[in-house]
């Protein structure tokens, strides 16, 4: 379970993002949103990496009483993810690898899920936005976290590698990891049902069914 409470993000006197207060349930939810209405900034208070005033608890851990126990639950891949250019794709999952503990069975068997295989061994810098953003959704489940955000992973990628993602959520969930997936665009029926949905507009959030 996720709890925020009497969460604010502001710049000066500009107010981003006010929750009062939202709890979810375990599951897989669609964080719904027009364009810079604040998921983006939602999902990344939640992953630990924007500060914000507040309380944020996952799973009876406080993000700001025990950051590092907190993190350790949660995965994020963003909407542009941006990687040093120098650094290869193996790099990277060996760098994730060794923060998580992952085994090396499980990091091979990603890695010929998505299919990513032929390009891990060169500099990201070479990478197109498609190869980035598979990438980055494998590094997001990489080790065995509680909570995974995909900040609009629809987006750059075809339906074929689409339908290995959302198998995958359904398999990760069945496991016990909940989910937090943002998009403006509307889920098919024939791909993935969310439990619920989020919708972020006018600087706050309201929980509804879909």
């Amino acid at each position: 379970m996720l709890q925020l409470t009497h969460i604010k993000k502001a710049y000066g006197s500009r107010i981003i993002l006010h929750v009062p207060q939202l709890t979810i349930p375990d599951g897989a939810y669609w964080i719904k949103g027009n364009n810079g209405s604040g998921k983006t900034t939602l999902l990344k208070i939640v992953a630990g990496i924007n500060p914000f005033e507040g309380t944020i608890i996952l799973n009876n851990t406080d993000l700001t009483k025990s950051p590092m126990a907190y993190r350790q639950q949660v995965s994020f891949a963003e909407a542009e993810p941006v990687f040093p250019d120098f650094v290869t794709g193996w790099d990277l999952i060996r760098f994730v690898q060794h923060t998580r503990n992952e085994k090396e069975e499980s990091i091979q068997s990603l890695v010929d899920y998505f299919g990513v295989r032929s390009f891990l061994d060169y500099t990201v810098g070479t990478y197109s936005s498609g190869m980035n953003k598979k990438l980055s959704l494998l590094l997001a489940f990489i080790g065995n976290t509680k909570l995974i955000l995909l900040d609009e992973p629809l987006i750059t990628l075809e339906d074929v590698f689409l339908s290995l993602l959302f198998s995958l959520i359904k398999e990760r969930q069945a496991r016990g990891t909940s989910f937090l997936v943002s998009t403006h665009q509307p889920f098919r029926e024939d791909q993935y049902i969310p439990d619920g949905k989020i919708v972020v507009k006018n600087q706050t959030t309201q929980f509804v069914g879909l």
